[in-house]
């Protein structure tokens, strides 16, 4: 599965200039299946949503990534923050609701997902106004069975850990992951990656926003915790791998971790 990255410094609030960013991005990496960007690519990391979210049945983000992944018969994952209408269950007001969307577009078979990010991030005030998903997500994609992850879900192995029910391949995490804890970043994509013997897919931004500086070092992280293939920092570009089945295989058949592990 050749796997693009796409490192983006996001221009705050404008997603027609984030997609034509991103279109530049991946013309220079042409023929991938799946292309990553990272956390709300097309706005930034919006903690108060109000102003900034687009309504889901609208999103010109969205649209782009669904009319681009059909045009170039890939695949495309990232998160967007948006609004969506509440369930007859979850409100009388009938105000929206934010959700931080981390969505999978197949163009090749028209399969659409989505994960909602699960761990809020508190500390930067995201679980205000943002609703947490309830469940995991694992799409089947090129062969392989990828867990859509978003930022701080990284620092909860629990909620990542590979079971019977949740048997997956690789990780993909998107992220808007700040340099103040980037030595965080380093360890913890190494960690979810050797602990539950997968590839790990880790798509961070670069630039800044008020709030903070992002030095992106985004990586495709091997099942031993090697790094197959990174992005810079500091620079907006693009990386590619091919993630091989038989390396993972390989290694889950040489040293049988998974077998050992704990069973709650």
């Amino acid at each position: 599965m050749k796997t693009t990255i796409i490192q983006l410094n996001i221009e705050w609030g404008r997603p027609l200039e984030n997609i034509r960013r991103v279109e530049r991005l991946m013309s220079e990496a042409p023929g991938s299946d799946l292309y990553v960007l990272p956390e709300m690519w097309s706005t930034g990391f919006a903690t108060e949503p109000h102003d900034i979210a687009e309504d889901e049945r609208a999103s010109v983000a969205l649209q782009w990534m669904r009319s681009t992944a059909r045009r170039l018969g890939c695949a495309i994952a990232g998160s967007l923050a948006v609004s969506r209408q509440p369930l007859s269950d979850e409100s009388d007001s009938g105000d929206p609701i934010y959700v931080n969307r981390h969505y999978f577009i197949d163009g090749r078979s028209g399969n659409e997902v989505y994960y909602d990010k699960h761990h809020l991030f508190r500390y930067g005030g995201e679980d205000r106004y943002y609703q947490p998903g309830q469940t995991n997500t694992i799409v089947d994609y090129c062969g392989f069975r990828l867990l859509l992850l978003t930022c701080y879900d990284l620092r909860f192995p629990v909620w990542c850990r590979y079971a019977d029910a949740l048997q997956y391949d690789a990780i993909i995490c998107v992220a808007n992951w700040p340099e103040s804890r980037q030595n965080a970043w380093q360890i913890l994509t190494r960690a979810r990656a050797m602990e539950n013997q997968a590839f790990l897919i880790g798509c961070n931004r670069v630039g800044d926003d008020s709030h903070s500086h992002y030095r992106g070092q985004s990586a495709i992280i091997s099942p031993i915790g090697k790094t197959l293939a990174s992005c810079q920092a500091d620079r907006e570009q693009t990386v590619t791998f091919t993630l091989d089945m038989e390396m993972l295989s390989h290694y889950r058949t040489k040293f049988k971790v998974l077998d050992d592990r704990d069973i709650r």
